[in-house]
């Protein structure tokens, strides 16, 4: 087994020497072929001064730096579409995925049975409102997308890199790497692994970026907003039907000679704002299908450091990714 681990990096100047020396050292002493690959996402700090600094002096590391901010997932896609090897690890780059816990990931892998495996913290490691927040992404994924294990989902999960081959030419601006995923397989499988604090600085995924990140996977990668919609509509006929009934048996009995402004009004705003709510839905639809016709990349790499090369070939030790520890 050869592995590519793939980092996007975002302010993280302070963390990424302490992540990387603990990584390589993990992946020396697996034996395995292995490469480090730090995607700097358009970082305004140092970020690209310290992982071309250690892709200049690590062997195993490579750096690329895109344009600009394209977000956490256009960055993990373009480290994943670079990667050279047969295993890909994904990871965060604030230290809170343990690198020590990789091997774990890489024992789940071995053998046929599994293509895709998630790293499932034993306990949570956010705040309420965040967890919540992500807890909600994760049903979302599992009943309107479909996706398989949605519910375990995490941002340290290790796959076989011929998964890519399934969105390979997916394009445009807008990137969900476990929806895509999901289109290449369905063996997949989570571990429990140990989450550490956050070391410096605060996680950009806010509630709010959830929630968006939500509503980009539903428009981006689903018809189910079109069905509500269509759902909405029928919703908003049936009680216009109702309404109409009453004011006719109303009329009828004797109760009102002249139709109330209340009820037109209220017919009125229902039937317009199931309208506007369909048009909304399609106006989203059409704006991306728009945007990936003209073009727009779901990233542009700016410069490259360091070699294409790997840490050579080892003679593996029997049981060395099976027998980690699991601390």
């Amino acid at each position: 087994m050869s592995v590519s681990v793939v980092i996007p990096c975002y302010r993280s100047a302070r963390t990424l020497p302490a992540l990387v020396a603990r990584l390589t050292s993990v992946m020396r002493g697996l034996s395995v072929r292995h490469e480090v690959v730090l995607v700097v996402d358009g970082s305004p700090d140092d970020t690209w001064s310290v992982a071309e600094g250690l892709a200049r002096d690590v062997e195993e590391v490579r750096a690329i730096r895109l344009s600009r901010n394209y977000g956490q997932q256009n960055a993990l896609v373009a480290g994943i579409r670079d990667a050279k090897l047969d295993v890909v690890v994904t990871m965060d780059d604030d230290l809170q995925h343990p690198p020590e816990q990789i091997p774990l990931l890489l024992a789940a892998l071995e053998g046929d049975r599994l293509d895709l495996v998630y790293g499932v913290p034993h306990e949570e490691e956010h705040g309420v409102l965040r967890s919540l927040a992500s807890r909600s992404v994760k049903a979302c994924m599992a009943g309107a997308l479909g996706v398989d294990g949605a519910r375990t989902l995490s941002a340290f999960r290790a796959f076989r890199t011929r998964l890519r081959d399934g969105f390979e030419d997916l394009a445009g601006p807008q990137f969900s790497v476990d929806v895509a995923l999901s289109w290449s397989t369905t063996q997949v499988g989570s571990v429990r692994v140990r989450m550490d604090e956050r070391r410096h600085g605060r996680s950009n995924y806010t509630p709010r970026l959830l929630v968006r990140h939500a509503a980009n996977m539903l428009l981006g990668y689903s018809t189910a907003p079109l069905r509500a919609a269509s759902y909405l509509g029928f919703l908003a006929g049936i009680v216009g039907l109702l309404l109409g009934a009453s004011v006719l048996w109303r009329f009828a009995t004797g109760d009102t000679t002249v139709a109330g402004f209340t009820t037109v009004a209220t017919m009125v705003a229902l039937f317009s704002s199931a309208q506007l709510i369909a048009i909304g839905v399609l106006g989203e639809y059409v704006g991306r299908v728009h945007g990936s016709g003209m073009g727009r990349p779901a990233y542009v790499v700016r410069e490259r450091a360091g070699s294409s090369g790997v840490f050579p070939d080892a003679p593996a030790h029997a049981g060395a990714v099976s027998g980690a520890d699991e601390r």
